[in-house]
């Protein structure tokens, strides 16, 4: 329970990066409202929670070269979902739709694999000094 906890703050938080990375880039033809940041991130995250898996199986389904493009698949639907539902965020163009996607994935990605390192940093190396006090046999 405690790892699914870590997991959806660490989803959060990458996604909060994410989008707020792509809004400082694209603007002014990608906006979010200060207000709405929040509800957007929240429907982002569900989106793309909802989606992975149906576009993993999809894709593993169809062919097996899309699994790496289905997270980018992902990600452009979130979004598309996510400005359908709030009216918070607003994308113009089709530029800044890929844009917008590419953005979202890359920051989303650097965070996942960063952000462990920062907030978990005394687990980890506690785990790390355990494993090293461990006796072989």
């Amino acid at each position: 329970m405690l790892r699914l906890v870590a997991a959806m703050v660490l989803e959060l938080l990458a996604n909060a990066i994410g989008l707020a990375a792509a809004y400082w880039i694209l603007r002014p033809d990608f906006t979010i409202d200060v207000v709405g940041f929040l509800t957007v991130i929240a429907i982002f995250t569900a989106a793309r929670f909802i989606l992975a898996p149906l576009m993993m199986k999809l894709s593993m389904r169809y062919t097996r070269a899309l699994v790496g493009g289905s997270s980018l698949v992902t990600v452009f639907v979130a979004l598309l979902v996510t400005s359908y539902l709030s009216s918070h965020l607003t994308i113009t163009g089709v530029t800044t739709w890929v844009f917008a996607t590419l953005f979202v994935w890359v920051f989303g990605v650097v965070a996942m694999l960063l952000l462990p390192l920062v907030i978990f940093k005394k687990t980890l190396a506690a785990a790390a000094a355990r494993d090293r006090l461990t006796p072989l046999g």
